[in-house]
């Protein structure tokens, strides 16, 4: 599919729902296709940012060094013609460095002294936070606000951010001497936490061939624009029209409400191995990004199935594992898919937990 395919936000009037996730499923196969030239594996974090994307959320990727997270988002930039910036988090970062700032300019002709705002790097449709535990509170504060009210003030000024516009924070999960970890409140600003893990055998050992070839520099400038910003907003759209059945809603509340362990039925695993559980940004979270998933494979109604798929990355951030369950080596990984295990998926009547 060629960057044109897809329609465009006023072109998508004409087309057929049907039609539109028709569009979609193949924008995302092409998609994949574009970052596997440059990116090997990481088919589970690929297809949890799409999702994002589609789903209009922000996301916090963690994984050690060196596993691609920066590459694999400027290749999803690319393929998606979105603006890109990269702003590296340090401890002496500024908020301004972030947002921009005012600086007093002469003016040619009148000579008069005018204040003037030079736009930041959080003015771009896509903006990868690297090390986003490595600055002080108050510019994880700056930047939190934009992902939230989509634009930024200066002065008594106010500035509208670019659409569509997405924030990919990456985060270190060793080396946590000097950082400052994003507290739970403003991780649940994001809609997934995606974890990047180590290549396959066989996926290390082609990434080595890569890195040592010279077709690797002809690979990052063959990807082809698959959409762009309008296109996106389209298909964003779409996925709000996506209509989900009652038993789908009702098991997606439990799977949350479940996670509370002082919910008079919660279960008794919950109980003793979570200290808090999700709130309703959960639940909500679940339902949107499930139908982003089922769009992009080409289904106009949401599954069961799609929640357990976003049920993870919605989720993993949002709950803490109590002291028992940390001695234990019990991780939000383990309890979510428990949850998945033991939460019913009745079709005919709102599921019951266990």
């Amino acid at each position: 599919m060629s960057g044109n395919a897809a329609p465009s936000a006023a072109q998508s009037n004409g087309i057929s729902d049907k039609e539109l996730i028709a569009q979609a499923q193949q924008a995302f196969e092409n998609i994949r296709g574009e970052l596997a030239k440059v990116i090997v594996g990481q088919d589970q974090a690929i297809e949890e940012l799409i999702i994002a994307i589609f789903a209009r959320g922000h996301c916090m990727l963690e994984g050690v060094p060196g596993l691609a997270k920066t590459l694999l988002i400027s290749t999803l930039a690319k393929a998606l013609h979105l603006s890109f910036k990269r702003v590296q988090f340090t401890p002496d970062l500024m908020p301004s460095d972030i947002v921009g700032t005012e600086v007093l300019q002469e003016d040619p002709v009148t000579k008069a002294r005018v204040f003037k705002f030079l736009k930041g790097p959080i003015f771009a449709n896509i903006v990868l936070a690297d090390e986003i535990n490595r600055t002080p509170p108050k510019t994880q504060a700056a930047l939190l606000e934009a992902m939230q009210e989509k634009k930024v003030s200066i002065g008594n000024e106010e500035y509208k951010l670019d659409q569509p516009f997405f924030v990919l924070a990456t985060q270190n999960p060793i080396d946590q001497e000097g950082t400052y970890p994003l507290p739970e409140a403003q991780l649940d600003r994001f809609l997934f936490k995606i974890f990047v893990g180590y290549p396959t055998d066989e996926e290390e050992l082609e990434v080595m061939r890569r890195v040592a070839s010279p077709a690797m520099a002809n690979a990052e400038k063959g990807v082809r624009q698959v959409l762009n910003g309008e296109q996106i907003q389209a298909f964003q759209q779409l996925v709000l029209r996506v209509p989900v059945a009652d038993h789908v809603l009702h098991y997606a509340k439990a799977l949350v409400r479940a996670t509370r362990p002082k919910e008079a039925d919660a279960p008794d695993f919950i109980k003793e191995w979570i200290s808090w559980g999700a709130g309703p940004r959960a639940s909500i979270n679940l339902i949107i990004a499930a139908k982003a998933r089922a769009v992009l494979y080409g289904q106009f109604h949401v599954t069961c199935e799609d929640i357990d798929a976003v049920a993870k990355p919605v989720l993993r951030h949002r709950i803490a594992c109590s002291y028992t369950a940390t001695a234990e080596d019990i991780t939000t990984e383990h309890v979510v898919e428990k949850l998945i295990e033991s939460i019913p998926k009745d079709e005919k009547k709102p599921a019951a937990r266990k």
